[in-house]
């Protein structure tokens, strides 16, 4: 009876709202019966690393067919064009609650095969503690937290750092994000011993950010490296 009151109370004043138009909705569900049919799952055709839309046949998408990347396979959820705003939201507006819809979608398009890889933890993509602290919470890990409940994976958040405060990739061509992004990771549990993760971020685009993080965790020792993000662009 405490916790239905608790939660009345909580829907009075803070009431739920969709996560892709946030309009006030009512009941548990994250969107509204209007969005349903804005959101598509990614199609069947993607690439089998990076998880952007190829042409049917195709393995691999042309930036993917032309790097090696850091980490094994990417699992993206949403197209971008989609959910931009919804995340836009997510990370700039205090929209943390829009996680569990995210975690929610994921679990059902990757659910089977994130279970498959034994990961032994979700590694959430750091921000730097001047960014956090502006923004009150890293959408990653609140990401990777809703994840983790319906996975049962733990989230290991402090497992790396950002020690360098990058400037947004958005304003940067692929040259410039690599360089941007030269040891601005650190590997801070040296004592851990783990042999498979899912990094876990937002957005993918060209993957350089994944692939810096991946770095200095394969450096660490973790041999088996998957990612995850809400949504994937198509590239730069």
């Amino acid at each position: 009876m405490k916790n239905r009151i608790k939660e009345g109370l909580l829907t009075l004043f803070f009431p739920r709202r969709c996560a892709v138009c946030d309009c006030v909705i009512a009941g548990k569900e994250g969107i509204c019966p209007a969005c349903v049919s804005k959101i598509h799952y990614l199609p069947d055709h993607t690439c089998m690393i990076c998880g952007k839309i190829v042409e049917e046949g195709r393995l691999h998408c042309y930036d993917c067919s032309r790097k090696q990347h850091g980490f094994i396979r990417n699992f993206p959820v949403f197209v971008y064009s989609d959910i931009r705003e919804s995340l836009y939201r997510f990370k700039y507006s205090g929209r943390s609650e829009y996680a569990r819809y995210y975690a929610k979608e994921a679990y059902i398009r990757h659910g089977r095969q994130l279970l498959a890889t034994k990961a032994e933890a979700l590694v959430p993509v750091p921000l730097h503690v001047s960014r956090k602290r502006k923004r009150g919470y890293n959408q990653a890990e609140e990401f990777a937290k809703e994840l983790s409940k319906l996975t049962g994976i733990p989230v290991y958040g402090d497992l790396v750092k950002r020690r360098k405060k990058t400037k947004p990739l958005k304003t940067l061509n692929v040259p410039e994000r690599q360089n941007n992004l030269k040891k601005a990771f650190l590997f801070t549990e040296n004592d851990v011993k783990l042999s498979t993760i899912i990094l876990i971020d937002d957005i993918y685009t060209t993957g350089t950010t994944l692939d810096a993080v991946a770095e200095v965790c394969r450096e660490a020792g973790i041999s088996q490296i998957y990612t995850l993000t809400v949504a994937v662009g198509t590239g730069l």
